[in-house]
């Protein structure tokens, strides 16, 4: 199932969609959140679905907000694919790389993004997001990870280079924290639905081509990722984990890094494509 939340900022509503059709699930829940997942809401969406109780709603003009509402925690991993890692002047790690995003990061799909003050190296990066099912902690193994997905999101983990990496004090969620620094969606596609270990992840700055690869490429799959990360911290439902991006940013030289009026494009394969337009 295909789940989003529509409408204007701060006001957005729980939809189903099904064929490019939107459902209503406003009788069903309040919002796509950590208690609708964890609570059997997917399947009473699809049941409610079947049985003809969803009313359809219009789907033309509308904003899309991120598919999840704000999580409790955000996490990435970093250098999670050994030609990016490269790029970067490392070697893959031998253990995931994990920093922070605050929370509030999380936006629209296709909302603008303001270029942080005192900026000259804010960058790109897709990656492929999980969303949280379920409270994990302690998982016994990695096989056991799978129950505690709910599902996938296409994300740009945006960057700024100098505060990550320069002014950061030694750690990187400085530069990773800015203000809609985590568009986050179209969709919420729940993980039965969809090949995550074999996906295409794609990038464009103003049209030219950036990154090109696949989630097979990942030094850590999504199961070592959910099962490591439970063993040092808490994962609630409706947290976000992005896994990580393939080469092909501004970080590896081969390109400039953003300015205002550029546009940016990401797509995971299955899971929606983004547009972000840049703002002094």
């Amino acid at each position: 199932m295909k789940f989003a939340r529509i409408g204007a900022l701060g006001a957005e509503v729980p939809v189903l969609v099904q064929e490019d059709r939107l459902f209503s699930l406003q009788h069903l829940t309040a919002d796509i959140d950590g208690a609708f997942l964890s609570g059997g809401g997917p399947a009473k969406a699809a049941a409610a679905l079947a049985a003809g109780g969803l009313p359809e709603i219009p789907g033309e003009g509308i904003r899309y907000g991120a598919p999840i509402s704000r999580p409790s925690a955000v996490v990435g991993i970093g250098q999670n694919y050994a030609a990016h890692a490269a790029e970067s002047g490392s070697l893959p790690p031998e253990q995931p790389i994990i920093f922070l995003k605050a929370p509030n990061t999380v936006s629209g799909p296709d909302d603008a993004v303001t270029i942080p003050r005192g900026s000259t190296k804010t960058d790109w990066e897709v990656e492929l997001g999980v969303v949280i099912g379920k409270r994990a902690s302690y998982l016994q193994s990695k096989e056991a990870a799978r129950d505690y997905i709910a599902g996938f999101v296409t994300v740009n983990d945006l960057s700024e280079r100098d505060f990550q990496l320069n002014v950061s004090g030694g750690q990187w969620s400085k530069g990773k924290s800015s203000a809609g620094f985590c568009p986050t969606g179209p969709y919420l596609v729940t993980a039965d639905e969809v090949d995550y270990g074999n996906l295409r992840l794609r990038s464009w700055v103003n049209g030219e081509p950036r990154q090109e690869s696949s989630t097979a490429g990942m030094v850590f799959d999504v199961e070592t990722l959910v099962w490591d990360l439970s063993q040092y911290l808490v994962l609630e439902p409706g947290d976000l984990i992005c896994t990580g991006t393939p080469a092909g940013v501004a970080l590896s030289g081969r390109f400039p890094y953003l300015k205002a009026g550029d546009v940016v494009e990401i797509e995971v394969e299955g899971l929606g494509r983004q547009r972000q337009e840049f703002r002094p």
